[in-house]
């Protein structure tokens, strides 16, 4: 599985997410541009000393993404989608690329739009907040995948 940032602007937030990324072995794509450095010190704290840990890879732009890490499947998360996410085939898709954008623009609407039929939303319940915190949502849907697929049920620590 892997997890894909496009534009990431919140420096604690990507570093929340490779945490995530390495506690469940997942892959972290970031898609340039970034709204920080890789060695910004609140993406190292938060990430806390689990970056090595962290299967981190960093692309110029989308196109790149494609070229070089050619996903089979993209599951793609919006707050402005009309799925749930619980609807999204986590268990039929083996190698998925879980695609989330920035925090205050989210994904693009030409990628939202060439992916309609593959965007899903984290429902809310309350009419006054409009998303999640980025982190929140990619642990959100990232545990669910990973519940779906039975890798949690698992007795190692």
């Amino acid at each position: 599985m892997h997890v894909v940032l496009v534009e990431p602007e919140i420096p604690p937030n990507t570093g929340s997410i490779g945490r995530l990324c390495a506690a469940t072995r997942t892959r972290l794509h970031l898609i340039k541009p970034l709204g920080f450095s890789l060695d910004d010190r609140h993406l190292k704290r938060a990430g806390l000393d689990y970056w090595p840990y962290v299967d981190l890879e960093v692309h110029d732009s989308w196109a790149e993404f494609v070229e070089l890490a050619r996903p089979t499947t993209l599951l793609l998360f919006s707050a402005r989608a009309k799925a749930s996410y619980l609807d999204a085939p986590f268990a039929t898709t083996p190698s998925a690329h879980l695609v989330f954008g920035g925090e205050t623009r989210g994904l693009p609407p030409a990628l939202l739009n060439a992916h309609s039929a593959a965007t899903y939303r984290i429902p809310l319940l309350s009419p006054n907040v409009r998303s999640l915190n980025l982190a929140n949502a990619v642990s959100i849907v990232v545990f669910e995948a990973l519940r779906r697929r039975g890798a949690l049920n698992t007795s190692e620590p």
